[in-house]
Protein backbone atom coordinates (compact mmCIF):
# COMPACT_ATOMS: atom_id res chain seq x y z
CA UNK A 1 0.00 0.00 0.00
CA UNK A 2 1.14 3.55 -0.76
CA UNK A 3 3.35 4.91 2.03
CA UNK A 4 1.61 8.31 1.92
CA UNK A 5 -1.80 6.67 2.33
CA UNK A 6 -0.55 4.66 5.30
CA UNK A 7 0.71 7.91 6.85
CA UNK A 8 -2.75 9.47 6.36
CA UNK A 9 -4.37 6.44 8.02
CA UNK A 10 -2.02 6.65 11.01
CA UNK A 11 -2.50 10.42 11.32
CA UNK A 12 -6.28 9.96 11.12
CA UNK A 13 -6.10 7.29 13.83
CA UNK A 14 -3.90 9.49 16.02
CA UNK A 15 -6.17 12.51 15.61
CA UNK A 16 -9.31 10.56 16.42
CA UNK A 17 -7.63 8.86 19.37
CA UNK A 18 -6.51 12.23 20.67
CA UNK A 19 -10.00 13.70 20.23
CA UNK A 20 -11.67 10.72 21.92
CA UNK A 21 -9.22 10.68 24.84
CA UNK A 22 -9.55 14.42 25.39
CA UNK A 23 -13.34 14.11 25.37
CA UNK A 24 -13.25 11.08 27.62
CA UNK A 25 -11.47 13.09 30.29
CA UNK A 26 -14.78 14.87 30.93
CA UNK A 27 -17.29 12.06 30.38
CA UNK A 28 -16.71 9.90 33.51
CA UNK A 29 -17.02 12.84 35.90
CA UNK A 30 -20.27 13.92 34.23
CA UNK A 31 -21.72 10.40 34.45
CA UNK A 32 -20.81 9.94 38.09
CA UNK A 33 -21.39 13.38 39.58
CA UNK A 34 -25.02 13.47 38.41
CA UNK A 35 -25.97 10.51 40.58
CA UNK A 36 -23.91 11.74 43.53
CA UNK A 37 -25.79 15.04 43.26
CA UNK A 38 -29.05 13.11 43.18
CA UNK A 39 -28.03 11.19 46.31
CA UNK A 40 -27.09 14.39 48.13
CA UNK A 41 -30.32 16.12 47.16
CA UNK A 42 -32.31 13.05 48.21
CA UNK A 43 -30.74 13.37 51.65
CA UNK A 44 -31.74 17.06 51.66
CA UNK A 45 -35.37 16.31 50.74
CA UNK A 46 -35.66 13.51 53.31
CA UNK A 47 -33.91 15.22 56.23
CA UNK A 48 -34.52 18.89 55.43
CA UNK A 49 -30.95 19.72 56.50
CA UNK A 50 -29.55 22.72 54.65
CA UNK A 51 -26.05 21.27 54.56
CA UNK A 52 -27.16 18.67 52.01
CA UNK A 53 -28.54 21.48 49.87
CA UNK A 54 -25.17 23.24 50.17
CA UNK A 55 -23.45 20.03 49.10
CA UNK A 56 -25.74 19.58 46.09
CA UNK A 57 -25.25 23.15 44.90
CA UNK A 58 -21.49 23.26 45.41
CA UNK A 59 -20.71 19.96 43.70
CA UNK A 60 -23.30 20.89 41.07
CA UNK A 61 -21.27 23.99 40.26
CA UNK A 62 -18.21 21.83 39.50
CA UNK A 63 -20.41 19.43 37.54
CA UNK A 64 -21.67 22.33 35.40
CA UNK A 65 -18.15 23.41 34.48
CA UNK A 66 -17.21 19.87 33.49
CA UNK A 67 -20.44 19.31 31.56
CA UNK A 68 -20.10 22.46 29.45
CA UNK A 69 -16.53 21.74 28.38
CA UNK A 70 -17.33 18.05 27.84
CA UNK A 71 -20.07 18.94 25.37
CA UNK A 72 -17.72 21.24 23.46
CA UNK A 73 -15.05 18.55 23.11
CA UNK A 74 -17.56 15.88 22.07
CA UNK A 75 -19.13 17.73 19.15
CA UNK A 76 -16.00 17.61 16.99
CA UNK A 77 -15.86 13.80 17.15
CA UNK A 78 -19.06 13.44 15.14
CA UNK A 79 -17.66 15.65 12.38
CA UNK A 80 -14.50 13.57 12.20
CA UNK A 81 -16.44 10.50 11.11
CA UNK A 82 -17.39 12.32 7.91
CA UNK A 83 -14.17 14.22 7.31
CA UNK A 84 -11.48 11.67 8.21
CA UNK A 85 -13.32 8.33 8.01
CA UNK A 86 -15.52 8.64 4.93
CA UNK A 87 -15.22 4.97 3.89
CA UNK A 88 -16.20 3.89 7.39
CA UNK A 89 -19.11 6.35 7.41
CA UNK A 90 -20.38 5.12 4.06
CA UNK A 91 -19.97 1.45 4.95
CA UNK A 92 -21.33 1.60 8.51
CA UNK A 93 -23.37 4.82 8.58
CA UNK A 94 -26.79 3.14 8.45
CA UNK A 95 -25.99 1.27 11.67
CA UNK A 96 -23.85 3.83 13.46
CA UNK A 97 -26.07 6.82 12.66
CA UNK A 98 -29.22 5.45 14.29
CA UNK A 99 -28.05 5.26 17.93
CA UNK A 100 -26.17 8.55 17.54
CA UNK A 101 -29.33 10.26 16.29
CA UNK A 102 -31.34 8.82 19.18
CA UNK A 103 -28.62 9.89 21.59
CA UNK A 104 -28.90 13.44 20.30
CA UNK A 105 -32.70 13.64 20.26
CA UNK A 106 -33.58 11.60 23.33
CA UNK A 107 -30.71 11.90 25.77
CA UNK A 108 -28.68 14.99 24.92
CA UNK A 109 -31.62 17.38 24.60
CA UNK A 110 -33.36 15.88 27.62
CA UNK A 111 -30.21 16.37 29.67
CA UNK A 112 -29.55 19.88 28.33
CA UNK A 113 -33.13 21.03 28.94
CA UNK A 114 -33.37 19.81 32.50
CA UNK A 115 -29.89 20.92 33.49
CA UNK A 116 -31.08 24.53 33.32
CA UNK A 117 -33.95 23.71 35.67
CA UNK A 118 -31.52 21.94 37.99
CA UNK A 119 -29.29 25.02 38.31
CA UNK A 120 -31.88 27.80 38.32
CA UNK A 121 -35.00 26.09 39.64
CA UNK A 122 -34.21 25.95 43.36
CA UNK A 123 -36.63 28.80 44.19
CA UNK A 124 -39.09 28.03 41.41
CA UNK A 125 -39.76 24.35 42.04
CA UNK A 126 -40.84 22.38 45.06
CA UNK A 127 -38.25 20.17 46.74
CA UNK A 128 -39.75 17.03 45.22
CA UNK A 129 -39.98 18.53 41.72
CA UNK A 130 -36.38 19.77 41.83
CA UNK A 131 -35.21 16.36 43.01
CA UNK A 132 -37.03 14.76 40.07
CA UNK A 133 -35.24 17.18 37.72
CA UNK A 134 -31.87 16.20 39.18
CA UNK A 135 -32.63 12.51 38.66
CA UNK A 136 -33.70 13.21 35.07
CA UNK A 137 -30.37 14.95 34.42
CA UNK A 138 -28.54 11.96 35.91
CA UNK A 139 -30.60 9.54 33.84
CA UNK A 140 -30.15 11.60 30.69
CA UNK A 141 -26.36 11.72 30.94
CA UNK A 142 -26.16 7.96 31.37
CA UNK A 143 -28.69 7.26 28.59
CA UNK A 144 -26.50 9.43 26.36
CA UNK A 145 -23.54 7.18 27.14
CA UNK A 146 -25.68 4.09 26.52
CA UNK A 147 -26.55 5.03 22.93
CA UNK A 148 -22.97 5.90 22.06
CA UNK A 149 -21.80 2.58 23.47
CA UNK A 150 -24.53 0.72 21.54
CA UNK A 151 -22.93 2.08 18.38
CA UNK A 152 -19.44 1.27 19.60
CA UNK A 153 -20.42 -2.26 20.64
CA UNK A 154 -21.54 -3.07 17.11
CA UNK A 155 -18.02 -2.20 15.97
CA UNK A 156 -16.57 -4.67 18.46
CA UNK A 157 -19.22 -7.39 18.26
CA UNK A 158 -21.38 -6.80 15.15
CA UNK A 159 -25.06 -7.57 15.79
CA UNK A 160 -28.29 -6.67 14.01
CA UNK A 161 -26.47 -5.91 10.75
CA UNK A 162 -25.99 -7.58 7.38
CA UNK A 163 -23.73 -6.74 4.44
CA UNK A 164 -25.63 -5.91 1.25
CA UNK A 165 -23.56 -6.68 -1.90
CA UNK A 166 -25.86 -4.44 -3.96
CA UNK A 167 -25.15 -1.27 -1.99
CA UNK A 168 -21.74 -2.33 -0.59
CA UNK A 169 -22.89 -1.27 2.89
CA UNK A 170 -23.88 -2.81 6.17
CA UNK A 171 -27.65 -2.57 6.57
CA UNK A 172 -29.72 -2.90 9.72
CA UNK A 173 -31.58 -6.19 10.18
CA UNK A 174 -32.68 -5.91 13.81
CA UNK A 175 -32.77 -2.79 15.94
CA UNK A 176 -33.50 -4.96 18.97
CA UNK A 177 -30.36 -7.04 18.37
CA UNK A 178 -28.35 -3.83 17.99
CA UNK A 179 -29.61 -2.36 21.28
CA UNK A 180 -29.45 -5.57 23.28
CA UNK A 181 -26.03 -6.56 22.02
CA UNK A 182 -24.43 -8.12 25.15
CA UNK A 183 -21.27 -6.09 24.58
CA UNK A 184 -23.31 -2.87 24.53
CA UNK A 185 -25.15 -3.64 27.74
CA UNK A 186 -22.05 -4.70 29.68
CA UNK A 187 -19.94 -1.84 28.32
CA UNK A 188 -22.60 0.78 29.06
CA UNK A 189 -22.93 -0.24 32.71
CA UNK A 190 -19.15 -0.68 33.06
CA UNK A 191 -18.55 2.83 31.67
CA UNK A 192 -21.23 4.40 33.86
CA UNK A 193 -19.98 2.84 37.09
CA UNK A 194 -16.41 3.80 36.12
CA UNK A 195 -17.78 7.33 36.05
CA UNK A 196 -19.21 6.80 39.53
CA UNK A 197 -15.73 5.76 40.73
CA UNK A 198 -14.21 8.86 39.12
CA UNK A 199 -16.76 11.20 40.68
CA UNK A 200 -16.43 9.54 44.08
CA UNK A 201 -12.66 10.05 44.14
CA UNK A 202 -13.13 13.62 42.89
CA UNK A 203 -15.56 14.51 45.70
CA UNK A 204 -13.57 12.59 48.30
CA UNK A 205 -10.27 14.13 47.21
CA UNK A 206 -11.50 17.73 47.39
CA UNK A 207 -13.20 17.01 50.73
CA UNK A 208 -9.91 15.59 52.01
CA UNK A 209 -8.22 18.85 50.94
CA UNK A 210 -10.70 20.85 53.05
CA UNK A 211 -10.22 18.54 56.04
CA UNK A 212 -6.45 18.89 55.81
CA UNK A 213 -6.85 22.67 55.92
CA UNK A 214 -9.57 22.42 58.60
CA UNK A 215 -12.04 24.28 56.41
CA UNK A 216 -15.77 23.57 55.94
CA UNK A 217 -15.31 20.58 58.23
CA UNK A 218 -18.89 19.37 58.57
CA UNK A 219 -19.53 19.90 54.85
CA UNK A 220 -16.32 18.08 53.93
CA UNK A 221 -16.88 15.20 56.36
CA UNK A 222 -20.39 14.49 55.05
CA UNK A 223 -19.27 14.80 51.41
CA UNK A 224 -16.31 12.54 52.13
CA UNK A 225 -18.50 9.88 53.76
CA UNK A 226 -21.07 9.83 50.95
CA UNK A 227 -18.35 9.68 48.28
CA UNK A 228 -16.50 6.88 50.09
CA UNK A 229 -19.62 4.70 50.35
CA UNK A 230 -20.62 5.51 46.78
CA UNK A 231 -17.09 4.70 45.67
CA UNK A 232 -16.73 1.30 47.32
CA UNK A 233 -20.01 0.08 45.83
CA UNK A 234 -19.09 1.47 42.40
CA UNK A 235 -15.61 -0.09 42.47
CA UNK A 236 -17.05 -3.53 43.20
CA UNK A 237 -19.49 -3.02 40.31
CA UNK A 238 -16.81 -1.86 37.86
CA UNK A 239 -14.59 -4.86 38.66
CA UNK A 240 -17.54 -7.24 38.25
CA UNK A 241 -18.57 -5.72 34.91
CA UNK A 242 -14.93 -5.77 33.81
CA UNK A 243 -14.99 -9.54 34.29
CA UNK A 244 -18.15 -9.77 32.15
CA UNK A 245 -16.49 -7.75 29.37
CA UNK A 246 -13.37 -9.92 29.60
CA UNK A 247 -15.50 -13.02 29.13
CA UNK A 248 -17.24 -11.47 26.09
CA UNK A 249 -13.87 -10.55 24.58
CA UNK A 250 -12.65 -14.11 25.18
CA UNK A 251 -15.64 -15.47 23.27
CA UNK A 252 -15.74 -12.95 20.42
CA UNK A 253 -12.37 -11.14 20.16
CA UNK A 254 -9.63 -13.71 20.85
CA UNK A 255 -6.89 -11.52 19.36
CA UNK A 256 -7.72 -8.73 21.82
CA UNK A 257 -7.61 -11.15 24.76
CA UNK A 258 -4.31 -12.63 23.61
CA UNK A 259 -2.83 -9.14 23.36
CA UNK A 260 -4.24 -8.06 26.74
CA UNK A 261 -2.66 -11.10 28.39
CA UNK A 262 0.58 -11.13 26.38
CA UNK A 263 -0.17 -14.65 25.14
CA UNK A 264 2.01 -15.58 22.19
CA UNK A 265 1.61 -19.32 22.68
CA UNK A 266 -1.67 -21.10 23.42
CA UNK A 267 -2.08 -21.43 27.20
CA UNK A 268 -1.57 -24.66 29.13
CA UNK A 269 -4.39 -24.95 31.66
CA UNK A 270 -4.66 -24.88 34.57
CA UNK A 271 -1.11 -23.68 35.33
CA UNK A 272 -1.05 -20.66 32.98
CA UNK A 273 -0.09 -17.60 35.06
CA UNK A 274 -1.68 -14.19 34.95
CA UNK A 275 1.26 -11.93 34.10
CA UNK A 276 1.76 -9.14 36.62
CA UNK A 277 4.75 -7.67 34.82
CA UNK A 278 6.30 -8.24 31.43
CA UNK A 279 7.70 -6.42 28.43
CA UNK A 280 6.05 -7.74 25.24
CA UNK A 281 8.15 -7.55 22.09
CA UNK A 282 5.80 -7.47 19.09
CA UNK A 283 8.56 -7.98 16.56
CA UNK A 284 10.02 -11.11 18.18
CA UNK A 285 6.67 -12.31 19.55
CA UNK A 286 7.90 -12.91 23.07
CA UNK A 287 7.80 -11.33 26.54
CA UNK A 288 10.80 -10.25 28.57
CA UNK A 289 11.08 -10.13 32.38
CA UNK A 290 7.81 -11.99 32.91
CA UNK A 291 6.47 -12.18 36.46
CA UNK A 292 3.13 -13.92 36.94
CA UNK A 293 0.74 -15.63 39.35
CA UNK A 294 0.17 -19.28 38.33
CA UNK A 295 -3.27 -20.95 38.14
CA UNK A 296 -5.06 -17.60 37.71
CA UNK A 297 -5.43 -16.82 33.98
CA UNK A 298 -7.46 -19.88 32.93
CA UNK A 299 -10.29 -19.57 35.50
CA UNK A 300 -10.21 -15.78 35.17
CA UNK A 301 -11.09 -15.87 31.46
CA UNK A 302 -12.70 -19.24 30.83
CA UNK A 303 -14.34 -19.68 34.25
CA UNK A 304 -13.02 -23.24 34.38
CA UNK A 305 -9.64 -24.95 34.78
CA UNK A 306 -9.55 -26.95 31.54
CA UNK A 307 -10.08 -24.70 28.51
CA UNK A 308 -6.91 -23.45 26.76
CA UNK A 309 -6.71 -19.81 25.65
CA UNK A 310 -5.51 -19.35 22.10
CA UNK A 311 -2.22 -17.52 21.69
CA UNK A 312 -1.38 -15.10 18.90
CA UNK A 313 0.77 -17.61 16.99
CA UNK A 314 -2.08 -20.13 16.91
CA UNK A 315 -4.54 -17.40 15.89
CA UNK A 316 -2.25 -16.45 13.02
CA UNK A 317 -2.23 -20.06 11.82
CA UNK A 318 -6.03 -20.16 12.00
CA UNK A 319 -6.22 -16.87 10.08
CA UNK A 320 -4.46 -18.35 7.01
CA UNK A 321 -7.54 -20.11 5.54
CA UNK A 322 -9.70 -17.11 6.44
CA UNK A 323 -7.42 -14.79 4.47
CA UNK A 324 -7.49 -17.08 1.40
CA UNK A 325 -11.28 -17.34 1.68
CA UNK A 326 -11.56 -13.58 2.13
CA UNK A 327 -9.53 -12.92 -1.01
CA UNK A 328 -12.02 -15.06 -2.94
CA UNK A 329 -14.94 -13.20 -1.33
CA UNK A 330 -13.63 -9.71 -2.17
CA UNK A 331 -12.59 -10.78 -5.69
CA UNK A 332 -16.08 -12.18 -6.38
CA UNK A 333 -17.67 -9.07 -4.86
CA UNK A 334 -15.67 -6.78 -7.14
CA UNK A 335 -16.54 -8.84 -10.21
CA UNK A 336 -20.19 -8.87 -9.20
CA UNK A 337 -20.25 -5.09 -8.76
CA UNK A 338 -18.99 -4.77 -12.36
CA UNK A 339 -20.90 -7.54 -14.18
CA UNK A 340 -23.72 -8.65 -11.83
CA UNK A 341 -23.21 -12.30 -12.63
CA UNK A 342 -25.06 -14.75 -10.39
CA UNK A 343 -22.05 -17.09 -10.25
CA UNK A 344 -19.92 -14.31 -8.71
CA UNK A 345 -22.65 -13.58 -6.16
CA UNK A 346 -22.81 -17.26 -5.25
CA UNK A 347 -19.03 -17.39 -4.75
CA UNK A 348 -19.19 -14.27 -2.59
CA UNK A 349 -21.95 -15.69 -0.39
CA UNK A 350 -19.95 -18.88 0.10
CA UNK A 351 -16.96 -16.91 1.45
CA UNK A 352 -18.80 -13.87 2.83
CA UNK A 353 -18.01 -14.55 6.50
CA UNK A 354 -14.30 -14.02 5.72
CA UNK A 355 -14.79 -10.87 3.63
CA UNK A 356 -12.98 -8.66 6.15
CA UNK A 357 -9.79 -10.69 5.82
CA UNK A 358 -9.93 -10.13 2.07
CA UNK A 359 -10.17 -6.39 2.65
CA UNK A 360 -7.24 -6.64 5.06
CA UNK A 361 -5.17 -8.50 2.45
CA UNK A 362 -5.97 -5.93 -0.26
CA UNK A 363 -3.28 -3.57 1.05
CA UNK A 364 -0.65 -6.02 -0.24
CA UNK A 365 -2.33 -6.62 -3.62
CA UNK A 366 -1.22 -4.83 -6.81
CA UNK A 367 -3.01 -1.45 -6.84
CA UNK A 368 -4.88 -2.67 -3.69
CA UNK A 369 -7.01 -4.83 -6.02
CA UNK A 370 -7.28 -8.47 -4.90
CA UNK A 371 -8.49 -9.53 -8.37
CA UNK A 372 -4.99 -8.79 -9.63
CA UNK A 373 -3.35 -11.25 -7.22
CA UNK A 374 -1.92 -14.19 -9.12
CA UNK A 375 -2.47 -17.61 -7.61
CA UNK A 376 1.25 -18.18 -7.08
CA UNK A 377 1.45 -14.96 -5.04
CA UNK A 378 -1.38 -15.82 -2.66
CA UNK A 379 0.87 -17.60 -0.07
CA UNK A 380 3.05 -14.46 0.11
CA UNK A 381 0.01 -12.20 0.53
CA UNK A 382 -1.39 -14.51 3.21
CA UNK A 383 1.91 -14.51 5.11
CA UNK A 384 2.07 -10.70 5.10
CA UNK A 385 -1.56 -10.36 6.15
CA UNK A 386 -1.12 -12.77 9.07
CA UNK A 387 1.21 -10.27 10.72
CA UNK A 388 -1.62 -7.72 10.76
CA UNK A 389 -4.42 -9.71 12.43
CA UNK A 390 -3.60 -8.74 16.02
CA UNK A 391 -3.22 -5.35 17.79
CA UNK A 392 -0.12 -3.76 19.26
CA UNK A 393 0.52 -6.15 22.14
CA UNK A 394 2.74 -3.87 24.23
CA UNK A 395 0.16 -1.03 24.28
CA UNK A 396 -2.85 -3.32 24.85
CA UNK A 397 -1.05 -5.37 27.51
CA UNK A 398 0.02 -2.39 29.59
CA UNK A 399 -3.14 -0.31 29.09
CA UNK A 400 -5.13 -3.23 30.50
CA UNK A 401 -2.79 -3.72 33.46
CA UNK A 402 -2.70 -0.07 34.44
CA UNK A 403 -6.50 -0.07 34.46
CA UNK A 404 -6.66 -3.26 36.56
CA UNK A 405 -3.97 -2.20 39.04
CA UNK A 406 -5.70 1.15 39.56
CA UNK A 407 -9.08 -0.57 40.10
CA UNK A 408 -7.53 -2.67 42.89
CA UNK A 409 -6.01 0.48 44.39
CA UNK A 410 -9.40 2.23 44.32
CA UNK A 411 -11.04 -0.69 46.11
CA UNK A 412 -8.46 -0.51 48.91
CA UNK A 413 -8.70 3.29 49.23
CA UNK A 414 -12.50 3.42 49.23
CA UNK A 415 -12.72 0.53 51.72
CA UNK A 416 -10.33 2.28 54.13
CA UNK A 417 -12.06 5.63 53.59
CA UNK A 418 -15.48 4.12 54.30
CA UNK A 419 -14.22 2.52 57.50
CA UNK A 420 -12.54 5.60 58.99
CA UNK A 421 -15.30 7.98 57.92
CA UNK A 422 -18.06 5.83 59.41
CA UNK A 423 -16.05 5.74 62.67
CA UNK A 424 -15.68 9.55 62.39
CA UNK A 425 -11.90 9.27 62.64
CA UNK A 426 -10.95 10.58 59.23
CA UNK A 427 -9.28 13.80 60.46
CA UNK A 428 -6.86 11.72 62.55
CA UNK A 429 -5.30 10.21 59.41
CA UNK A 430 -3.65 13.15 57.71
CA UNK A 431 -1.28 11.08 55.57
CA UNK A 432 -4.24 9.11 54.26
CA UNK A 433 -6.06 12.38 53.48
CA UNK A 434 -3.04 13.57 51.51
CA UNK A 435 -2.94 10.29 49.55
CA UNK A 436 -6.62 10.70 48.67
CA UNK A 437 -6.12 14.31 47.56
CA UNK A 438 -3.31 13.28 45.25
CA UNK A 439 -5.40 10.38 43.93
CA UNK A 440 -7.99 12.60 42.19
CA UNK A 441 -6.42 12.20 38.70
CA UNK A 442 -6.07 8.40 38.96
CA UNK A 443 -9.65 7.39 38.00
CA UNK A 444 -9.39 9.65 34.94
CA UNK A 445 -6.19 7.83 34.00
CA UNK A 446 -7.84 4.45 34.57
CA UNK A 447 -10.77 5.43 32.32
CA UNK A 448 -8.40 6.58 29.58
CA UNK A 449 -6.45 3.34 29.67
CA UNK A 450 -9.69 1.35 29.69
CA UNK A 451 -10.71 3.10 26.50
CA UNK A 452 -7.27 2.46 24.99
CA UNK A 453 -7.59 -1.23 25.87
CA UNK A 454 -10.95 -1.46 24.11
CA UNK A 455 -10.06 0.53 21.00
CA UNK A 456 -6.44 -0.49 20.41
CA UNK A 457 -7.41 -4.08 21.25
CA UNK A 458 -9.93 -4.10 18.38
CA UNK A 459 -7.26 -3.36 15.78
CA UNK A 460 -6.68 -3.92 12.90
CA UNK A 461 -10.44 -3.50 12.54
CA UNK A 462 -12.83 -0.56 12.73
CA UNK A 463 -15.63 -3.17 12.54
CA UNK A 464 -14.30 -6.41 13.94
CA UNK A 465 -13.44 -8.95 11.19
CA UNK A 466 -15.52 -6.98 8.66
CA UNK A 467 -13.89 -3.61 7.88
CA UNK A 468 -10.15 -3.02 8.44
CA UNK A 469 -8.94 0.35 9.68
CA UNK A 470 -6.46 0.60 6.82
CA UNK A 471 -9.24 1.08 4.24
CA UNK A 472 -11.65 3.05 6.45
CA UNK A 473 -10.08 6.49 6.23
CA UNK A 474 -10.65 9.39 3.83
CA UNK A 475 -8.21 10.19 1.06
CA UNK A 476 -6.75 13.38 2.50
CA UNK A 477 -3.22 14.59 2.00
CA UNK A 478 -0.77 14.12 4.85
CA UNK A 479 -0.30 17.91 4.95
CA UNK A 480 -4.01 18.43 5.59
CA UNK A 481 -3.95 15.86 8.39
CA UNK A 482 -0.92 17.45 10.06
CA UNK A 483 -2.50 20.91 9.85
CA UNK A 484 -5.82 19.75 11.33
CA UNK A 485 -4.02 17.73 14.01
CA UNK A 486 -2.11 20.81 15.16
CA UNK A 487 -5.39 22.76 15.23
CA UNK A 488 -7.03 20.14 17.42
CA UNK A 489 -4.06 20.05 19.77
CA UNK A 490 -4.19 23.81 20.26
CA UNK A 491 -7.98 23.99 20.64
CA UNK A 492 -8.25 21.08 23.05
CA UNK A 493 -5.30 22.29 25.10
CA UNK A 494 -7.26 25.51 25.63
CA UNK A 495 -10.27 23.48 26.76
CA UNK A 496 -8.16 21.49 29.23
CA UNK A 497 -6.56 24.66 30.59
CA UNK A 498 -10.00 26.28 31.00
CA UNK A 499 -11.35 23.20 32.79
CA UNK A 500 -8.42 23.03 35.22
CA UNK A 501 -8.46 26.78 35.89
CA UNK A 502 -12.19 26.87 36.68
CA UNK A 503 -12.13 23.66 38.71
CA UNK A 504 -9.20 24.81 40.83
CA UNK A 505 -10.73 28.27 41.27
CA UNK A 506 -14.13 27.13 42.53
CA UNK A 507 -12.75 24.20 44.52
CA UNK A 508 -10.45 26.58 46.41
CA UNK A 509 -13.30 29.03 47.02
CA UNK A 510 -15.23 26.24 48.69
CA UNK A 511 -18.95 25.78 49.35
CA UNK A 512 -21.39 28.65 49.64
CA UNK A 513 -22.81 29.64 53.03
CA UNK A 514 -26.61 29.73 53.35
CA UNK A 515 -28.14 32.13 55.83
CA UNK A 516 -31.61 31.31 57.09
CA UNK A 517 -33.12 34.57 55.90
CA UNK A 518 -31.31 34.72 52.53
CA UNK A 519 -32.74 33.21 49.39
CA UNK A 520 -30.63 30.73 47.46
CA UNK A 521 -30.99 32.88 44.34
CA UNK A 522 -29.13 35.70 46.08
CA UNK A 523 -26.43 33.45 47.48
CA UNK A 524 -25.85 31.07 44.59
CA UNK A 525 -22.71 32.89 43.47
CA UNK A 526 -21.47 33.77 47.00
CA UNK A 527 -18.46 31.75 48.14
CA UNK A 528 -16.29 31.69 51.20
CA UNK A 529 -12.60 31.90 50.42
CA UNK A 530 -10.51 29.03 51.81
Amino acid sequence: MDVIHLLVVELSRFQFALTALYHFMFVPLTLGLTFILAAMETAYVITGKEIYKDMTQFWGKLFGINFAIGVATGLTMEFEFGTNWSMYSRFFGDIFGTPLAIEGLMAFFMESTFIGLMFFGWDRLSRGAHLAVTYIVALGSNISALWILVANACMNMPAGAHFDPETMRLTSTSFVALVFNPDAQAKAVHTSVAGFVTASMFVMGISAFYLLRKQHREFAARSFRMAALFGIISTIAVITLGDVLGRLDYEHQPTKVAAMEGLWETSKPPYEPWILFGIPNDKKQTNYLEVGVPFVLTPLLTHDFKTPILGIKELQIQAGPKIESGIQAVSALKRYSENHQQTDLDIFKTHQKDMGYGFLASQYAPDQDVTKIKSEHIPTIVKKTKSDIYPNVFVTFWAFRIMVFLAIYFFIVFAMASYVSLRREIEKHRIFLKIISWSIPLPFIASEFGWITAEVGRQPWTIFEILPTVISSSTHSSGYMIFSLIGFLLLYSIFIAAELFLMFKFARLGPQIHQEQTSSLQTIFTYQKG
